[in-house]
């Protein structure tokens, strides 16, 4: 009980942080839907510069350093979509069903996400442990799953999961591009080439297939699901400055 005041606490901290950004999200769904896809341009931590720097310039050994984090703050997209799915309406349902079948590779292990970033980890001989990773990267995984493991913050969870499908694929292009340019093959970056090119679809049908109908059906939601992706966006945007300031203080 105790670990489950401190994780609401945790939640709770984030959630003011972002309340007041988030209560300018718009309620009706045509208006909600412009707000969050908006996010990509304006929403925190997009168009941080260490991503061209990890495409252009980045060594082997501060690429590694990078996705050693990254992996080690790797909350499980499967996972995530698998408990936040529960007892939603249908619409939503069904899309989160949809995402989670092409996180498992369709039924086929080769397509699995999970074992394409296994493979990355081995590739590049990281190890993703607790021990090696900054507080912000853990915090954000932490997040993550607590956004999605309890059920008061389910519409939460909808809009930070929806934010990554958002804003991963630029990002992902970036890190896919270092990693060529260090001599990784197509297969072992796949993982990043894979959600470059896929999460554009993603983001599409999730906010026409989960977004749009949830607040359609609710209006109210939509400042949860506006909290939830800020929450996102603001975790994520304390990863990349602290990798900053890390990687460019070895330079």
């Amino acid at each position: 009980m105790g670990m489950m005041r401190l994780e609401g606490n945790f939640v709770e901290e984030l959630r003011a942080l972002v309340a007041q950004d988030a209560k300018e999200a718009p309620t009706d769904p045509d208006g909600f839907i412009a707000w969050f896809e908006a996010l990509l341009a304006n929403g925190p931590g997009q168009g941080d510069p260490l991503f061209p720097w990890l495409e252009q310039e980045a060594s082997r050994d501060e690429l590694r350093w990078f996705f050693e984090q990254e992996a080690a703050g790797e909350a499980g997209f499967d996972d995530l979509v698998a408990y936040t799915q529960v007892k939603l309406p249908t619409s939503a349902k069904l899309e989160l069903a949809r995402n989670y079948w092409d996180e498992m590779g369709r039924g086929n292990v080769r397509g699995m996400h999970g074992p394409m970033l296994d493979t990355l980890v081995e590739t590049l001989a990281v190890t993703p442990v607790i021990e090696n990773t900054v507080w912000e990267s853990l915090a954000l995984a932490n997040a993550m799953t607590a956004m999605a493991t309890n059920r008061r913050y389910a519409w939460h969870s909808v809009g930070a999961l929806g934010a990554i499908e958002l804003t991963a694929p630029g990002r992902s292009a970036m890190v896919a591009k270092g990693l060529r340019r260090i001599g990784l093959s197509n297969r072992e970056r796949r993982y990043f080439d894979l959600h470059a090119v896929l999460d554009v679809k993603h983001s599409e049908d999730w906010n026409r297939e989960a977004l749009r109908p949830l607040v359609a059906e609710d209006p109210r939601r939509a400042t949860a699901i506006a909290e939830g992706a800020l929450m996102r966006l603001t975790c994520g945007a304390r990863c990349f400055d602290r990798y900053r300031n890390i990687l460019w203080d070895k330079c």
